[in-house]
C-alpha cells in the first residue's frame, strides 16, 4: 500500500480546517452533526459480530471496538474542555494519551453498547448546551498545551463535528471494503 493510500485511510475526509469566519449556519451544521453522531454510529455497528469488531479499520489502526470506545472517550474529554472554556479564563487543558487509553482493557474488550449508549447521553447533554450558547460564549477559549494554541468554543464545535465524521468515515470505509 502506498503512502498516499495509507494517508487516505487515515484521513478519509481530510484533516480539520477551521474557516477563518465561523458563521451561524456553519455552527448549526456542526451541531447537527454532533446531534446525529450517536445514531449514525449505532446504525453502522449495531449488528456487527465480535469477530467483525476485532477488525482494524486500517493497517496499524485500532479495531472497530477500540475505535468506538475512542469516540466516546474523546468526546467525553471534549465535553469537559467545553465546560472549562465556558467557566474559566482561558484554561490550560489537560491532554489525554488516546493511544494508551485505547490500549486499556475496557477499550479492547468491553461491549460497544456501553460506549454507544454513553455517546447517546453525552451528545444529548452536549447538544443541549451548545444550542444555548451566546455569541460571547462561542468566543471563549481554552489553551491547548501543544503549541499553547488558543481554541475557541466555536472552533471546538467544528473540531468535534469533524472528529465524529472522520471516524464515521473510518467505519463506513471498512464496512464497504469488507462488504459487511
Amino acid at each position: 500500500m502506498t503512502e498516499q493510500q495509507l494517508e487516505l485511510l487515515r484521513y478519509p475526509i481530510g484533516k480539520f480546517v477551521c474557516p477563518d469566519i465561523i458563521t451561524e449556519e456553519q455552527l448549526n451544521l456542526w451541531i447537527l452533526d454532533l446531534e446525529l453522531l450517536p445514531e449514525r454510529v449505532k446504525s453502522l455497528v449495531n449488528n456487527l459480530s465480535s469477530e467483525e469488531l476485532e477488525t482494524p479499520y486500517r493497517p496499524g489502526g485500532w479495531t472497530l471496538r477500540q475505535l468506538i470506545h475512542h469516540i466516546a472517550d474523546s468526546h467525553h474529554n471534549s465535553y469537559i474542555r467545553f465546560k472549562w472554556a465556558l467557566t474559566e479564563d482561558e484554561p490550560l487543558i489537560k491532554v489525554y494519551e488516546e493511544k494508551e487509553w485505547s490500549a486499556l482493557f475496557d477499550a479492547r474488550t468491553a461491549p460497544i453498547v456501553l460506549s454507544v449508549n454513553y455517546l447517546v447521553a453525552l451528545h444529548a447533554k452536549l447538544v443541549y448546551m451548545l444550542k444555548g450558547l451566546s455569541a460571547s460564549d462561542l468566543k471563549k477559549v481554552y489553551l491547548h498545551p501543544e503549541g499553547e494554541t488558543r481554541v475557541s468554543v466555536a472552533e471546538n464545535i467544528g473540531k468535534y463535528a469533524w472528529h465524529g465524521n472522520h471516524h464515521l468515515a473510518h467505519i463506513n470505509g471498512l464496512l464497504t471494503r469488507m462488504n459487511w
